[in-house]
């Protein structure tokens, strides 16, 4: 684990499984933090929203600069193998690999 994300983890005195489970949540899909409280609640687990925010505020830079570090770099070309296109008010069927297309009625 990186080490500067490891020391902001030891001073939170939560479970690790809960903190990372409420900030994945809130990065992967649109809840809100209340949302989350909710959601923990349910489980079990009292943590109020603003302490939701606050492992938002210091683990969110962190995790970015450690997945930045990770990143694959992107090349600079990129291949289209097919698509629809619409064509006169007709969706049409285009395959690159052919040189003709499908036409979908």
């Amino acid at each position: 684990m990186n080490p500067e994300v490891a020391k902001v983890l030891k001073r939170l005195h939560y479970p690790l499984e809960v903190m990372l489970t409420c900030v994945r949540w809130y990065v992967a899909y649109p809840l809100s933090l209340r949302h989350l409280e909710e959601m923990m609640a349910e489980r079990g687990i009292s943590v109020d929203h603003s302490t939701v925010y606050r492992w938002m505020i210091k683990l969110l830079p962190l995790f970015e600069k450690a997945f930045r570090q990770h990143r694959r770099p992107v090349g600079n070309s990129w291949r289209m193998d097919e698509t629809y296109i619409l064509v006169k008010g007709q969706w049409k069927y285009l395959s690159s690999g052919s040189g003709q297309g499908r036409q979908d009625h």
